[in-house]
């Protein structure tokens, strides 16, 4: 520490605590804070916006990944139908019975699932339980492969089906609901323990 006239300089600008310079820190500091937190409406609505992007997300990612958990147990003979299920409703060339049919029914599902992932938010976000998740999968197997039955042209109706294929599909759609549900779930747990 100099002495320089007056004052004394000293050589580390963090070595008092009412140094210009910490005082400036601090108030760039206090202000980025302030205008950060400048409405609660604009905080609230920041918050509901990264909660409708968590939801796309887990649909997105839930969709993609179960799918290729589906296009491996496809390739390993556990079931008849992958992800290119997805694509039989629609007359497409012979490619969509290919791994270029898979690959496209993978990204169809994992879209589709941002509007499942939602549709399960509308109905079941307050449970943050694991059973409601099974609840769901198991509403979706129902709905894919009893009611929409008729829309898969080469897939015939669910007693008709091998046992393989009927366990292997049933348990890929209960965790998928697991995971859209119990996720969806947990944000939605978190999200009110922040707000409160």
């Amino acid at each position: 520490m100099k002495k320089l006239g007056k004052f004394y300089h000293y050589p580390f600008p963090y070595s008092k605590k009412n140094t210009p310079v910490k005082y400036k820190i601090r108030k760039k500091f206090k202000s980025m804070k302030e205008s950060f937190h400048n409405k609660a409406g604009d905080l609230m609505m920041e918050k509901d916006w990264s909660y409708h992007q968590k939801v796309a997300s887990i649909g997105f990612f839930g969709g993609l990944f179960w799918s290729c958990v589906s296009y491996a147990l496809h390739y390993l003979n556990f079931t008849k139908y992958g992800p290119a299920m997805a694509m039989l409703p629609w007359a497409l060339p012979e490619w969509k019975n290919t791994y270029l049919g898979h690959l496209a029914g993978i990204v169809f599902i994992a879209l589709l699932s941002i509007a499942v992932a939602f549709l399960y938010r509308f109905l079941f976000q307050k449970f943050y339980s694991i059973w409601p998740g099974i609840g769901f999968g198991a509403g979706l197997w129902i709905l894919v492969f009893y009611l929409l039955q008729p829309l898969f042209p080469g897939v015939g109706p669910v007693n008709s089906l091998d046992t393989n294929t009927v366990v292997t599909t049933l348990c890929l759609f209960v965790l998928y609901g697991v995971f859209i549900g119990y996720s969806i779930g947990y944000e939605h747990h978190r999200l009110g323990q922040e707000s409160a």
